[in-house]
């Protein structure tokens, strides 16, 4: 059993399990997932949890997203991207670099966006592109996001290009559709790639032609890849760990008053736990058998 985090540079046209399927064949185990889905028509950073690894899925996607993009002006489209059907076009005039830069202003900073129909979102349960292709209408709820930078690259009409840092749950798609209404041109996602999700970054993914060759020697152990304190323990401590015994503050030598840490062991990962003002034992979130196994 591999256990650790292996980051691939997706190409486009391969949706997320797609690439998944491919790792798992690889690495000859079922126990991977992705953490943060990329649409087929993106490309760049997808981090996967192997192993035991993918015990740390909750913690690593929610971290933030960086893209570089662009947008194409004049066309709308049903998937706010080129995949989908085309259902309103313009022929320009084509706005000034100027207004494109007063329109991108509107959207830096906390922003309530509404996710493309066509996205996995979830309503009543179900995803809600399985509702739009069955044809339902579809009235999705805003969500809160943050867009920290969003500069314009390069403005060659039709065509916007823009580099994003922005919070998980933002959907560049919807970021392309409301620039093309505030606009009055209409518009969609063109190309994206992902260069940053969370710790893990476009220097450290490989393709997947290069699985066999590079994916041993490029796996991220669990304890780095956290980013969390580390804290050393014993073999003693970590099999009370393991037994399920809450640790007194005092075994951990060092630890916080408040805050997430992880535990390791002659650098293998032990468990996360938690410490709270006021209480003496520190909470366990989840215990890793590398750590406390021998």
């Amino acid at each position: 059993m591999i256990d650790g985090l292996l980051v691939i540079d997706k190409p486009e046209g391969i949706t997320s399990h797609g690439v998944v399927q491919c790792v798992r064949r690889w690495a000859k185990q079922r126990r991977v997932g992705h953490l943060g889905t990329l649409d087929p028509l993106a490309l760049g950073v997808l981090p996967l949890a192997l192993g035991e690894a993918t015990k740390l899925s909750r913690l690593l996607t929610h971290g933030k997203k960086s893209y570089s993009g662009s947008i194409r002006l004049g066309i709308e489209t049903t998937s706010y991207d080129r995949e989908g059907d085309v259902i309103a076009q313009c022929e320009g005039p084509w706005p000034e670099r100027e207004d494109v830069e007063k329109a991108l202003e509107t959207f830096r900073g906390e922003i309530l966006q509404v996710p493309p129909v066509f996205s996995a979102r979830k309503r009543n349960g179900q995803k809600a592109y399985r509702l739009a292709r069955r044809g339902e209408q579809l009235e999705l709820e805003a969500s809160r996001v943050t867009i920290e930078r969003l500069d314009l690259i390069d403005y060659s009409p039709p065509f916007v290009s823009i580099d994003v840092d922005c919070s998980a749950g933002t959907y560049l798609r919807s970021l392309a559709h409301d620039l093309g209404e505030r606009l009055g041109t209409g518009a969609h996602l063109w190309e994206l790639c992902r260069t940053r999700s969370g710790p893990f970054t476009l220097e450290q993914a490989i393709s997947l032609d290069d699985l066999e060759a590079l994916g041993h020697e490029r796996m991220i152990p669990m304890a780095v890849a956290t980013g969390l304190p580390s804290y050393e323990v014993d073999a003693r401590i970590a099999h009370r760990v393991a037994c399920g015994v809450q640790l007194g503050r005092h075994e951990v030598r060092g630890a916080p008053p408040r805050g997430l840490l992880q535990l390791v062991r002659q650098g293998c990962l032990v468990a996360l736990v938690e410490a709270e003002p006021g209480l003496p034992e520190l909470r366990t979130f989840r215990v890793f058998l590398e750590g406390t196994k021998g």
